[in-house]
């Protein structure tokens, strides 16, 4: 046994790894014709064939937090010092590092190439593998990787094979196990595939020159800008608001969890915001009419960069080069909560809710009939009171500490009051496993907006004062609902500073406004 199976103590650096890759292909293959020599001539793997070519695609990416090349040999000391990865020593004998897919994002690309939808899928979702890998049918998506590859080392450690034949079949097996997962929990068919490894996320952020982000400042447990250090990853920002980020802070930004609202969740848009960022660049700065550094940035591809065999880039760039950050909108894929499964902190998981939500993303919206639409114009509502004209009182029903905090806060960014924080065992309502919503004199219509939020109806509650709306987080609620907490627009971000806005928590969409600096979302 490789023991491959669980998250290791120097960070989860593959979250980083799929963000330039991305880029390179939505973007850069949209150029392909320029250098086509080098996009025909990378590295390909046979664990999927026959997807579309052309027209509505999903393609799925991969970033592995491997410590080792693709061969299986670990990474030089000097790199690993770079990248904050933990030393030579502890991945041969401490079991740090891996072979999990830290990122996956499953990617829609509309007919035509001008629009895209992807979904940030949580590398800790405790999943039913489609068949058991290493004798291990249940556990962690991400895991599904390093399980198929552990067993295919296992299988060929006897035979005639080289190294290079060996390590070449396990990580086609870890591929195909994954495709399968992923297609089994989302129930859509993945086309494509594209995968790099942690050296190919380092190479690509140097040749970028590092990359722009831009940071909300999150008032944590450890006071205002916990979420701007972070001893695990080694991020350490100056101030929030937009900066310019080498390699290795690159890297540091990307891989931190520990100090965000939403943790993991939170991190997934970091990610998107990264991927973001390079899309503009390739497509602002002239990257792309430069041949010259065109042909660079594919050689450094060339090496630490895997499609599957059937994807022919050239045919898919034909229609990829109008896409642009505004037309590419990140989802994260929605989870219950939290559990501990066999010592390990996992995420809950609704696999139906899961295809739901992806499904209606992924399916175009059908045209209106030109002209009219045939049906009557909707009767007027009333016009809803102002939200600065009720209090809303958040009390935390569940283990989640600092819940009620979060909720209150995305409230308040919402106009509403901020009232009540506090645990449920301070006032007098049952708690049951779902949110609840109530509400007295005058408050009605806010209060259903209120409801609105958390999916759930408002109910009239006598004992409230006139102009209150009491929320009660339920035993099973462990994160900010998604359609209160949008992303925060970096439109009015001046460098340097920061905003403040609601926790992104899973489900949001990161989304890229037109005049946004540097195509970017601001992220905690």
């Amino acid at each position: 046994m490789l023991g491959m199976r669980g998250a290791t103590i120097a960070g989860k650096l593959g979250y980083a790894a799929s963000c330039l890759l991305a880029a390179v292909l939505l973007v850069l293959s949209g150029y392909a014709h320029r250098v086509d020599g080098l996009v025909t001539g990378l590295a390909s793997s046979n664990a999927i064939s026959g997807g579309a070519q052309t027209g509505a695609m999903n393609i799925l990416l991969m970033g592995l937090e491997s410590r080792t090349d693709y061969q299986g040999n670990t990474l030089s000391s000097a790199l690993l010092t770079a990248m904050h990865a933990g030393s030579v020593y502890g991945v041969n004998n401490e079991g740090v590092g891996g072979q999990d897919t830290n990122t996956l994002i499953l990617i829609h690309i509309f007919a035509g190439g001008q629009r895209a939808v992807g979904f940030s899928i949580p590398r800790d979702d405790w999943v039913s593998y489609p068949q058991a890998y290493d004798g291990q049918s249940q556990g962690k998506i991400d895991q599904a990787y390093g399980l198929a590859y552990a067993q295919s080392l296992n299988q060929t450690v006897n035979s005639s094979m080289s190294r290079s034949q060996r390590y070449f079949l396990a990580n086609e097996a870890g591929q195909k196990a994954t495709i399968d997962t992923v297609e089994t929990v989302t129930d859509q068919k993945i086309d494509h595939f594209a995968e790099v490894n942690l050296a190919g996320f380092f190479y690509l952020a140097q040749s970028f020159g590092g990359v722009e982000v831009c940071v909300n400042s999150w008032d944590g447990p450890d006071g205002p800008g916990t979420n701007l250090h972070d001893a695990n990853s080694g991020f350490n920002a100056p101030h929030a608001g937009y900066l310019h980020l080498a390699a290795d802070q690159a890297l540091a930004f990307v891989r931190e969890r520990d100090n965000l609202p939403n943790g993991d969740l939170d991190r997934t848009h970091r990610q998107q915001a990264v991927l973001d960022y390079v899309i503009w660049k390739l497509k602002t700065e002239g990257v792309l009419t430069d041949v010259g550094q065109l042909t660079s940035l594919l050689g450094t591809a060339d090496k630490y960069l895997i499609t599957d065999s059937s994807w022919n880039l050239l045919d898919f760039s034909t229609e990829m080069h109008a896409l642009s950050g505004e037309n590419l909108k990140f989802y994260t894929a929605p989870i219950v909560g939290y559990e501990t499964v066999d010592g390990q902190d996992a995420n809950q998981i609704d696999v139906p809710a899961i295809q739901a939500a992806i499904k209606a993303k992924f399916t175009a919206p059908a045209p209106s009939p030109a002209g009219h639409s045939g049906s009557k114009p909707a009767k007027q509502a009333a016009p809803i009171p102002a939200a600065s004209t009720v209090t809303a009182d958040v009390y935390n029903g569940g283990g989640t500490g600092g819940l009620a905090g979060r909720v209150s806060a995305a409230l308040v960014a919402k106009g509403y009051r901020a009232g009540a924080v506090t645990d449920a065992s301070a006032q007098s309502q049952t708690v049951k496993t779902g949110d609840q919503v109530f509400y007295g004199g005058g408050a009605s219509a806010n209060a259903a907006k209120i409801a609105g939020y958390f999916g759930v109806t408002a109910t009239a509650l006598a004992s409230l004062p006139a102009g209150h709306v009491e929320v009660l987080l339920g035993s099973g609620s462990a994160l900010v609902p998604s359609a209160l907490a949008p992303a925060a627009s970096p439109a009015a971000t001046p460098s340097g500073g920061s905003t403040s806005g609601g926790s992104t928590a899973a489900g949001s969409a990161v989304t890229v406004t037109a005049n946004a600096k540097f195509g970017i979302p601001c992220v905690y």
